[in-house]
């Protein structure tokens, strides 16, 4: 990863966070786009006290003037970019019939409207390097349906379409397109609030089959598996990292 620029949104907490970590101990530079500062500052620091260069800019993804212009403050600043992780995210549990218009287009606007917008800013950029890589983090409830989200889920189904479609037309400009869908992750605000605070931890993590919440690095190695050259054949794939859950659930069902 020497010599190769990552722009990801999101990343000053949780599993982007563990992205930086990871791709940046390989050896990449990271500039990290989300909305909030501190976060933001904080991980820079320690990016960089651990040998890391790193940079920010604050975002709001939903904007895309916001997001062209943190695209071209990454390129101008690294030189170009090599990589963009598509991770900012934005949910809620709600039923639908209780869903305001409101709620609905906020989720679709941070989560796809906010992933096309990066796929587009960055596409002159990609198309550039040798080793052009674009991966979303998505879900395998975006196939299954997500009772109580379903604006998450139809998102998150969107933003599969939209790597699939892409992995097609871009793949003349060499640039490879996947997504990586991660289960329950310990640690994170979503397994915190819906199963720890909820004690439905014992539950859900019997709902596994690896019996265990996922980690943070689990799904930061699935990134840097498809961003390494061991991935250089890999384009339009969604890389499931959830233990098995998907296959329990249907066993259940």
């Amino acid at each position: 990863m020497d010599d190769r620029t990552v722009f990801i949104t999101g990343g000053g907490s949780g599993i982007g966070r563990g992205i930086c970590d990871i791709l940046g101990g390989l050896g990449a530079r990271i500039f990290i786009a989300s909305r909030n500062p501190e976060k933001l500052r904080t991980a820079v620091q320690e990016l960089g006290a651990n040998g890391v260069t790193a940079d920010f800019m604050t975002v709001d993804v939903r904007d895309y003037e916001q997001v062209e212009a943190a695209i071209g403050q990454c390129a101008e600043r690294f030189g170009g970019i090599d990589i963009l992780i598509n991770n900012a995210a934005g949910n809620f549990n709600c039923p639908t019939a209780e869903l305001s218009p409101n709620g609905w287009k906020t989720v679709i606007d941070i989560d796809l409207n906010g992933t096309f917008f990066c796929c587009k800013a960055a596409y002159p950029h990609l198309k550039e390097s040798e080793h052009a890589r674009i991966i979303s983090i998505t879900t395998t409830l975006g196939r299954s349906g997500w009772p109580q989200a379903a604006h998450a889920g139809a998102a998150k189904a969107g933003i599969q379409s939209l790597t699939n479609a892409l992995a097609v037309e871009w793949a003349p400009d060499g640039i490879l397109v996947n997504s990586v869908s991660p289960g329950p992750i310990a640690g994170t605000v979503g397994v915190d609030k819906l199963y720890v605070k909820t004690g439905q931890e014992e539950l859900m993590t019997s709902r596994v089959a690896l019996r265990r919440f996922g980690r943070v690095e689990d799904i930061a190695g699935a990134v840097a598996f498809l961003c390494s050259p061991a991935g250089d054949y890999v384009t339009g794939a969604e890389l499931v990292a959830d233990g098995g859950r998907q296959w329990t659930f249907a066993s259940a069902s």
